[in-house]
């Protein structure tokens, strides 16, 4: 009796652990090389351990096959790659803003190593998304990520076969969503673009004389600059907005 109950509560616990382990992978704050892997695997294992009695009940019971278990273990992986996949989106929109940011103010070829991303980025795109992780944090949006987790059992039942057809269309949306995200954050610096242009066109037509690139360029970089200034606290509420809208059909 003992053994039998020993095997059913660690095939409980590899489950959980299955789909927690995968979500811990990819999210943004949490997958980043400066975060320890040690670090995501004991968090990891720490969320596993807490749900892992509350949602024994619902879990199939261990299979008869290899395959099938591992089939089981794929199954929860993919969703946890589906569910920690949204968060990355997410945060790209502000990727997509910071660059046509960056473009509109002449700061494009400006690169930097993007903690959140992972790779090089334009230093506008940098500082939205660390300003939008330290935001997830310090707002208690992070917690949405174990309230999903824990919700993703009722959309998602172990064991009852993953719709692949319905994630990849729910992720196609989410990527056409934050990129429009992204563009609609960066408007204000492309209406300032162009009437900086137009104007700049102007002068060079009145004064032919006048190096226009010379006398523009700094003017373009701190117009650009103050009203990334202004309207910045407005980008961090519509983006923290929309990412806790983003999840809240998983949580129900």
């Amino acid at each position: 009796m003992l053994e039998e109950l020993v095997k059913l509560n660690i095939f409980a616990f590899l489950m959980v652990f299955a789909r927690v382990g995968t979500i811990m992978a990819v999210l943004p704050g949490f997958a980043a090389q400066y975060v320890s892997t040690r670090i995501r695997l004991s968090l990891a294992l720490v969320v596993s351990f807490v749900l892992t009695p509350v949602l024994a009940v619902n879990l199939p019971g261990p299979p008869d096959s290899v395959i099938v278990l591992f089939m089981l273990i794929g199954g929860e992986m993919v969703v946890g790659l589906f569910l920690g996949t949204i968060a990355i989106i997410l945060v790209a929109a502000l990727q997509v803003a910071g660059t046509l940011i960056a473009l509109f103010a002449a700061m494009a070829n400006a690169l930097v190593q993007d903690p959140v991303a992972q790779q090089q980025s334009s230093i506008v795109s940098s500082f939205l998304t660390t300003g939008a992780l330290v935001l997830i944090f310090a707002t208690d949006s992070h917690h949405l990520y174990f309230a999903v987790i824990a919700e993703s059992y009722n959309l998602f039942v172990p064991g009852a076969g993953v719709e692949l057809s319905d994630m990849a269309n729910m992720i196609a949306r989410r990527v056409a969503d934050s990129f429009a995200l992204g563009f609609q954050l960066s408007i204000p610096f492309l209406l300032i673009a162009i009437v900086y242009y137009v104007g700049l066109g102007i002068l060079g037509r009145l004064m032919p004389q006048l190096p226009v690139f010379f006398f523009g360029l700094p003017i373009q970089l701190s117009v650009q600059i103050a009203a990334l200034m202004i309207v910045f606290s407005s980008i961090m509420l519509v983006f923290i907005s929309r990412f806790q809208e983003a999840y809240l059909p998983f949580i129900g």
